[in-house]
């Protein structure tokens, strides 16, 4: 069969050279583990505050202030709903667009994220989030007994 026509099966086709040379942008991801108790929302704060202008987002603006304020919520909802939880880690990725902040515990039972189940403070973290056309979701861990709640921001560059 010649390379002028007639039938090639997928496999067999030459890719455009854009879809060979399209490279995805570096993924940021830091993490950091906190015991929960006093301090811990101080201290999970300041981590992920470290990491924002590396992300682009400038200190001190609107953006900042509500993912500050998610982490804030969601370490709290650590210390008042999964008290035995050994230890928590709080993360930041930034990739594909979007800016995730990430909370995990030892706590394997998910929250109620529906309008009806969600109380005052998750309602404001899926708010924030929804401002800045994102979303809150919850799930299982993956290396522990225990969960990770997510919450994804759009970011535009």
């Amino acid at each position: 069969m010649s390379d002028t026509g007639g039938f090639r099966p997928p496999w067999r086709r030459r890719r455009p050279d854009a879809a060979v040379e399209h490279a995805l942008p570096a993924v940021q991801r830091h993490i950091a583990s906190f015991r929960p108790g006093p301090g811990a929302v101080r201290r999970a704060r300041e981590a992920v505050s470290e990491h924002l202008p590396a992300a682009g987002v400038a200190p001190g603006s609107a953006f900042a202030d509500a993912v500050l304020l998610v982490v804030s919520e969601l370490v709290a909802n650590v210390l008042r709903h999964a008290p035995g939880s050994p230890v928590m880690d709080v993360g930041i990725t930034v990739a594909a667009g979007q800016l995730v902040v990430s909370v995990a515990d030892a706590e394997p039972r998910l929250p109620d994220l529906s309008d009806g189940g969600m109380g005052a403070g998750l309602r404001m973290v899926a708010e924030l989030a929804a401002d800045y056309d994102g979303e809150v979701s919850a799930e299982p861990a993956v290396d522990h007994d225990g969960k990770v709640v997510l919450v994804r921001f759009s970011v535009v560059s």
